[in-house]
């Protein structure tokens, strides 16, 4: 079926000029924690050869797809099992943790072991509130910050997807799986968290990110997708049906004072 597009912004078509992505958080409540998404650059690189990796066409040409999103959170995390075998997160920080331990469980979860991937490597979820939107078909893939370095590489990997964001807008999550179970998870404030990479029809066509309004259509059509997840098991098969629910227009940039 195809999405019908209510265009907006000096009557240009969907294909023409930059692709326009919205980004969003589903909530204002601790706002100030979490930085707007960033393009990915390679900062302080020096481009004063003419052959310098930092000018090459390629690398900025990669680097300019791909949106970073920083860690909101300092944690310091183990893993281990109770008395009875049953798997556990352990707050390594104790009393220095920036966060306070009865809202650590808030922020972090530990998944059902039932529905690990593999039954040595424990996945842990890190909720955000993340959201992005289009008003033309455009695919989001997130993915890991493969171009930053840890001097302490993380003692596992995260897993990411890929889906239809102009009908399926939805907050994203960090999942990890630990391989590693042995040593701690250690994730710092401001540190980049993950990419995300954005796909149009067209390849050559960049990609604009702008601050998204929640607009009443926008939070009315995400209340009919929400939840989901918990009753059917193929998510992706319920796109044809969301797409008949969307409204014609949910990308309104938001003006700041």
């Amino acid at each position: 079926m195809k999405l019908s597009i209510e265009v907006s912004r000096d009557d240009a078509k969907p294909e023409q000029g930059p692709a326009r992505v919205g980004w969003f958080l589903t909530e204002e409540k601790g706002a100030v924690l979490f930085d707007a998404p960033e393009r990915v650059a390679s900062r302080g690189a020096s481009r004063a050869h003419a052959k310098s990796a930092a000018r090459c066409p390629a690398v900025v040409q990669m680097e300019s797809r791909y949106f970073m999103v920083r860690c909101p959170y300092d944690l310091h995390l183990g893993f281990g099992r109770d008395k009875d075998g049953k798997a556990v997160l352990i707050n390594r920080a104790g009393t220095s943790s920036t966060i306070r331990g009865n809202k650590i469980a808030q922020v972090v979860t530990l998944v059902s072991e039932a529905e690990w991937r593999y039954a040595d490597r424990p996945t842990i979820q890190l909720a955000l509130p993340y959201c992005f939107i289009a008003d033309e078909p455009i695919y989001l893939t997130q993915l890991a910050a493969f171009a930053h370095y840890r001097t302490d590489p993380l003692p596992g990997t995260i897993f990411g997807g890929r889906f239809p964001l102009h009908i399926w807008p939805r907050p994203l999550m960090w999942a990890f799986e630990w391989h590693q179970t042995g040593k701690d998870l250690v994730l710092r404030r401001g540190e980049p968290l993950f990419y995300v990479q954005f796909e149009t029809h067209d390849p050559a066509r960049a990609v604009q990110l702008v601050e998204a309004a929640r607009t009443a259509e926008l939070m009315g059509y995400m209340n009919e997708l929400a939840a989901v997840t918990n009753y059917v098991n193929q998510t992706f098969s319920l796109f044809e049906a969301a797409e008949r629910l969307r409204p014609a227009k949910l990308l309104s940039e938001r003006i700041r004072d």
